[in-house]
């Protein structure tokens, strides 16, 4: 780009002179760079700076008018520098006429656009291509949230008029029960499947299901509470979270009536979902890949460019888990 500016804008104005001269035209070209960098800089800038309220809508012509600017008193302070001798010296210069100004103003607008459009040209790129990567690698994660999960390939319809199968035959309310809950749990990883996000509150009631099923194997050995007003319930996180952390608990912590493992899920700050366990270490200990805690963590950069907070003490094993309102990851 810059080199096109270069050679364009000499042609046009050694033309204007005798003929090609070296000097002029390295001069011409240090005066076309010290106009054109700081004119990047700014571009790139105010890309990055995080703009308060309505500004962020202004973005563009905050940046365009900021650049303007700056090429402007750039342009009279080259022209100072270059030699009057030079060809490329512009006499009129020291005559503050508006003739003057506006001529250089038109071409401080002519290199602030070209390096606007051609900046975003290369952001816009880089966005897209980053964009198409991140797709992928979310396309991975799910699968391997989906192997995490338990999500079997088998045939829903089967298995759903298994279940309701099952439940017609079965004479124990207990087991009836226990059939409606597995039903529940395995609909939810079906569903879920091809979503991204879900509800805070379709997601606790999936947990609540699976903890029935928990409760079954561990008796009075798991006790969970869950505290989470009805007014979150409308946020989002990714499926199956909350079911990762505690198959983690559970995997890592003894888990017997004399020394209960105790889970808590709760709202903490107005800002984080908080899921906490007891530590009771195993006598011989479940080795770790930490997939499912990376799982998380990726998916919620990915998703939401929100960092996890994991927190442990010698009692406890905390991770909390950013609130996303359905608002701001809808619109």
């Amino acid at each position: 780009m810059l080199g096109t500016l270069i050679v364009g804008y000499s042609y046009v104005r050694l033309s204007e002179t005798n003929g090609l001269n070296i000097r002029n035209f390295l001069t011409l070209a240090v005066l076309i760079v010290l106009n054109v960098f700081p004119s990047w800089i700014v571009q790139a800038y105010f890309k990055q700076v995080d703009l308060p309220g309505s500004l962020r809508n202004a973005r563009s012509a905050i940046s365009i008018i900021a650049g303007i600017i700056i090429a402007l008193l750039l342009n009279y302070c080259c022209a100072l520098l270059v030699p009057s001798n030079s060809h490329m010296s512009d006499s009129s210069v020291f005559e503050p006429t508006f003739t003057d100004f506006l001529r250089r103003l038109i071409t401080s607008l002519f290199l602030v656009m070209i390096c606007y459009n051609f900046f975003n040209f290369i952001y816009t790129n880089n966005i897209l291509q980053k964009t198409q990567l991140e797709n992928e690698h979310f396309r991975q994660l799910q699968l391997r949230a989906q192997l995490l999960s338990l999500q079997q390939q088998i045939s829903p319809h089967f298995l759903f008029n298994s279940f309701s199968i099952l439940k017609t035959i079965a004479t124990d309310p207990d087991t009836k029960k226990f059939v409606v809950q597995l039903s529940h749990v395995y609909r939810y990883l079906l569903n879920v499947n091809e979503r991204d996000v879900t509800s805070l509150e379709e997601e606790l009631s999936f947990v609540r299901s699976y903890l029935y099923i928990l409760h079954q194997r561990f008796e009075s050995a798991l006790d969970v509470t869950i505290h989470v007003p009805e007014a979150y319930y409308n946020y989002v996180i990714p499926p199956l979270s909350l079911q990762l952390l505690m198959e983690n608990a559970i995997k890592h912590n003894s888990v017997s009536i004399e020394h209960p493992l105790q889970m808590e899920i709760s709202i903490q700050d107005n800002a984080k979902l908080v899921v906490k366990n007891s530590l009771l270490p195993r006598k011989t200990p479940e080795e770790s890949t930490k997939l499912g805690l990376q799982n998380i963590s990726e998916r919620y950069q990915l998703l939401f460019r929100k960092d996890i907070e994991i927190i442990k003490t010698a009692d406890t094993f905390t991770v909390n888990l950013p609130l996303i309102s359905h608002e701001s990851y809808y619109h």
